[in-house]
């Protein structure tokens, strides 16, 4: 068995906590640009009216009130900005640290599994580290395309508070794996639902927002004062819910493999496809809930906050089946790790 690279797992676990000092001012950049845009929307509104009132005098109708409600469009339902992207100094800042936060991670990722000889994922101090690493490095990436910095707060707080879980919560010295890990089917297994986790992680974040712009639009179509103007750099409840249907549908492709993949692995090892433990339970609860979400949502009409309610106790089964169910019950699944 190859000699573990102790060094080298050292500066993993250091970058490690870096990562997580730097998601955490990241974090609060995002919220600050938050801040800011709600003091920024106020001016972009207050100069709209005057120049509403500006034409209206120099068309003669002068008596007729200017409208109250902005003609710039801030974000479409594409969810392309028409306006401030380039004046957001705080969010600029914030999606730097992001990727800084990315580099280091995926270097103390990259070097864990150097040091080990091994993928990095054989506890839960790994499966968290990695995990928030893949949706932090989704987040960077699909920015190169789309212009997502409204999600930042919320998508980097949950990066923030998985790794600081993972080195805090769970801190465990790089080592090899127990002999009932070693096997291919970790690699195929867990992989998937890293990347599948992180999927449904991601639409989490969306689906508070969906709900968060929903009570919103409802509280302005009530004509109550709009006490949160800040959300008008978020996309409107119905973009947001198809974006995160679609990320679920692809998640609960992945999760079905999960699923399957660790049914093989359960008769490879102990000679049954299923011995309802646990894990194994409380796995197929999470895909049951997401398939009633997606199945629901397509045949049944179930949209709006119905929908988004359901994906999110898709994703609390997810963390009661990582946390509580890790720590508080016995099973065949225990050897993972803590």
């Amino acid at each position: 068995m190859p000699t573990i690279n102790v060094a080298l797992g050292q500066y993993s676990d250091l970058f490690m906590l870096l990562a997580a000092i730097v998601y955490a001012a990241a974090f609060v950049a995002f919220a600050w640009d938050l801040a800011k845009s709600s003091k920024l929307i106020r001016e972009i509104d207050a100069a709209t009216l005057a120049s509403e009132k500006k034409v209206l005098v120099a068309s003669g109708s002068a008596g007729a009130p200017p409208s109250t409600d902005s003609v710039d469009e801030l974000v479409n339902d594409s969810m392309d900005y028409t306006m401030t992207s380039g004046r957001r100094m705080a969010a600029k800042v914030a999606v730097s640290l992001t990727w800084l936060g990315v580099l280091m991670q995926g270097f103390a990722v990259a070097g864990r599994s150097i040091a080990a000889h091994r993928v990095p994922w054989g506890n839960m101090y790994e499966f968290l580290s990695t995990g928030s690493f893949l949706v932090a490095l989704v987040f960077v990436l699909v920015l190169l395309r789309k212009d997502l910095r409204f999600m930042g707060t919320f998508v980097i707080g949950l990066v923030t508070v998985m790794l600081c879980g993972a080195t805090m919560g769970f801190p465990t010295p790089v080592a090899h794996l127990v002999p009932a890990l070693q096997s291919y089917w970790l690699i195929i297994h867990v992989s998937i639902a890293v990347l599948a986790s992180a999927l449904f992680t991601i639409t989490f974040a969306m689906n508070v927002l969906q709900l968060v712009q929903h009570t919103r639009m409802d509280a302005l179509a009530a004509g109550r004062k709009d006490k949160m103007p800040f959300m008008r750099l978020v996309p409107g409840a119905a973009p947001l819910e198809n974006f995160a249907y679609r990320i679920n549908a692809v998640a609960f492709v992945m999760w079905t493999f999960t699923l399957i993949a660790g049914a093989i692995w359960a008769e490879a090892a102990w000679g049954r496809y299923w011995g309802w433990d646990t894990k194994e339970v409380w796995t197929f609860v999470i895909w049951v809930v997401y398939a009633g979400y997606l199945h629901a949502r397509a045949t049944g009409g179930w949209t709006g906050a119905r929908s988004a309610w359901l994906s999110i106790i898709g994703y609390l089964c997810l963390v009661f089946n990582f946390t509580v169910v890790n720590l508080y019950f016995n099973g065949l699944h225990s050897y993972a790790g803590v």
